[in-house]
């Protein structure tokens, strides 16, 4: 299973999103290889359709859709969680992307 984590330079949270998705896959006991794609400019975040940092990609597909729009630029992802709105998916929220 390949998984990217596409993120600008100077996210916050993109590391601790890395570390919670770590956490899930081994807890599920599966191994897949997470790359980090740094997004660093408008450009860029165009290209891949980018809807924010953290971004999280499995085989191409994003884990938290998102609504189609033009102004796709480097900007701060927020996630609704139980909690409220938070700047990374819960453990939970992962497993259940990741499995359903």
């Amino acid at each position: 299973m390949k998984i990217e984590i596409l993120h600008f330079d100077g996210c916050p949270t993109y590391r601790f999103t890395e570390n919670t998705l770590r956490q899930v896959l081994a807890e599920e006991g599966l191994e897949a290889d997470i790359e980090l794609v740094a997004v660093n400019s408008d450009e860029e975040a165009r290209r891949l359709r980018f809807p924010g940092s953290p971004t999280i990609r499995v085989e191409g597909r994003d884990l938290f859709l998102t609504p189609e729009r033009e102004d796709w630029r480097l900007v701060c992802r927020v996630y609704a969680t139980p909690e409220g709105l938070m700047s990374s998916p819960t453990a939970q929220m992962l497993k259940a992307a990741l499995f359903k």
